[in-house]
């Protein structure tokens, strides 16, 4: 009972993932320090391809050796100690939830935020948690004051729960939905921005932009389209679903007003977990998806108020940003890109087999579309898993053709031997 009592004064006071006896600091910090130490003086690019290095990160995961995931673009696995925290937490709600979900747990929110604030480069009073990017989106995308006429510029290569929030709102309320399309890959930005550019007229008001496409890697000139948005007094919507955590960058410095992501991809926190940015002077004006007492206000926890959730999960949250911090953002972003480009550099001149995504490290880091000709995306997609049981995605979608292939940090490189290799037979198969 004593243990218990006081497991529960360190919650109390947060809490959790954040504290001194954090699962985190109790199984990885100690051995991540050392090896962080060991490596100071070697540069996130070089460090890319130490196996050594990776290899103590690799064990954080508890991965399936009944197939190689490769599809870590739709949902990433988390860390074992994410993991582990989820179900300590629900556990011990289980056993009263509705003391300690309120009473307990919930001191733990201002805290995550504020950590998740620290990642973003952004003011905690700018950040809201919440359960994916749909909902982030779908928060700007309905809350915003919109009228009949006003013109809202996007691409057909867009997330397609976006997509369809802009359709809504089109087809109930008048407004007018552009979508550019574009065929990738680009290695030229000026393509991308001119095209937006010439689509402005008097009327739009809202850019809507995908930060990485998710469904080739394509990174997308964000600053820059920002930086014409306003110019002709337009606002910023950025998806980055499959930008943060991956990618090493501060929202602000993106140079938009409304920001939304999942947790549960790069960052590996538990699945349905989400944020949304909006820049401190605009939260006033957008109204809130989910009803709330004063929709007009200028706190952003006015688009928490969905009642009942999983703090579980959130607490879940705060050990995956551990995880994250110790490994450190550029240095992830680097092993990833490399672990892309390993495989992918290593097909792309193999008869029949095509790369849809350029391998330039200004235009994509993690995701790679890849495509065998003679043979559909689901054709590929399921070869690759029925004969070698590696896990991909078949994607074809609005100039899009191909598999996804995304790799993450526990994925090692013989998983992206044996994918070279099953490229090469399966394509040497097609006549």
């Amino acid at each position: 009972m004593a243990n218990r009592r006081n497991f529960l004064q360190q919650v109390g006071l947060m809490a959790g993932a954040f504290s001194a006896t954090s699962l985190f600091n109790q199984a990885h910090a100690a051995e991540f320090e050392h090896l962080n130490l060991s490596k100071k003086d070697i540069s996130a690019k070089a460090l890319a391809s130490d196996e050594d290095y990776w290899s103590v990160i690799q064990q954080g995961y508890t991965t399936s050796p009944a197939m190689i995931n490769l599809n870590n673009g739709g949902v990433s696995p988390s860390p074992r100690i994410v993991q582990e925290a989820v179900d300590r937490y629900n556990k011990m709600t289980n056993e009263g939830p509705s003391y300690y979900m309120w009473r307990i747990l919930d001191q733990g929110r201002e805290p995550l935020r504020y950590k998740l604030a620290q990642l973003a480069g952004a003011d905690p009073d700018e950040i809201a948690i919440n359960r994916n990017a749909t909902e982030a989106l779908n928060t700007l995308i309905f809350g915003l004051n919109l009228k009949a006429g006003d013109e809202v510029i996007g691409t057909k290569q867009d997330y397609p729960n976006m997509i369809n929030a802009w359709k809504q709102r089109a087809t109930r309320e008048g407004i007018v939905y552009t979508q550019l399309s574009f065929q990738y890959p680009i290695e030229n930005e000026e393509d991308i921005v001119n095209a937006f550019e010439k689509a402005i007229t008097p009327k739009t008001k809202i850019f809507h932009i995908t930060h990485m496409v998710n469904w080739v890697g394509q990174i997308m000139p964000v600053k820059k389209l920002c930086d014409l948005a306003k110019k002709h007094g337009i606002e910023t919507i950025v998806d980055g679903a499959h930008s943060f955590g991956l990618m090493d960058f501060k929202i602000p410095a993106l140079g938009c007003d409304y920001f939304g992501t999942s947790l549960h991809k790069f960052l590996s926190a538990p699945i349905g977990s989400g944020m949304l940015w909006i820049k401190k002077e605009k939260i006033e004006k957008i109204w809130p998806l989910i009803c709330n007492d004063k929709p007009n206000s200028s706190d952003i926890r006015k688009f928490e108020t969905i009642g009942t959730r999983s703090f579980p999960i959130e607490q879940g949250i705060g050990e995956a940003l551990n995880f994250h911090n110790a490994i450190g953002p550029k240095r992830k972003e680097e092993r990833i890109r490399y672990l892309k480009n390993y495989w992918a550099t290593r097909v792309q001149n193999i008869p029949k087999v095509k790369i849809n995504t350029s391998l330039k490290d200004e235009f994509s880091c993690a995701i790679c579309g890849v495509s065998i000709d003679g043979m559909t995306p689901g054709e590929l997609d399921n070869a690759l898993f029925n004969e070698y049981k590696i896990h991909t995605v078949g994607i074809v979608w609005e100039n899009v053709s191909c598999v996804r292939i995304t790799p993450h940090v526990y994925t090692r490189l013989q998983d992206l031997d044996k994918l070279v290799f099953a490229i090469e037979k399966i394509a040497a198969k097609k006549k």
